[in-house]
């Protein structure tokens, strides 16, 4: 299964709405089965975006974990994210540059763009 960097922030974001310090339950976001938000919790876990906990049976066909809350590292991620106009414009500058989307890539575009936007240099 391909890491989906756009399932990533729905993510974050869908726990941010969340009232409550901890994760909801279940975890649904629109137009994505259970068994792909289950291994992007798993990802966004071992980068550390969150505090998840190991779901995964003898019958999972992926890894799977179960998100607990946000950390630090996935609010300041976030925050960078945010914005939709920000979000797609540093996409379309990773496609355009035929760049790999590595998290540290992005987070990079992702604050040089917050700057511009905030008339930063």
């Amino acid at each position: 299964m391909k890491r989906d960097m756009d399932l990533v922030r729905k993510i974050l974001l869908e726990l941010e709405k969340h009232k409550h310090g901890y994760a909801p339950r279940p975890l649904a976001i629109e137009g994505h089965s259970e068994e792909e938000i289950g291994f992007h919790v798993h990802l966004m876990g071992e980068a550390g975006l969150l505090k998840t906990a190991d779901v995964a049976t003898r019958g999972s066909m992926s890894p799977q974990a179960q998100a607990r809350n946000i950390t630090w590292e996935g609010c300041e991620f976030l925050d960078a994210a945010r914005e939709p106009s920000i979000w797609e414009r540093a996409k379309v500058k990773i496609v355009s540059a035929g760049a790999g989307v590595t998290l540290e890539v992005l987070k990079g575009v992702l604050a040089d763009l917050s700057k511009q936007a905030l008339g930063l240099p």
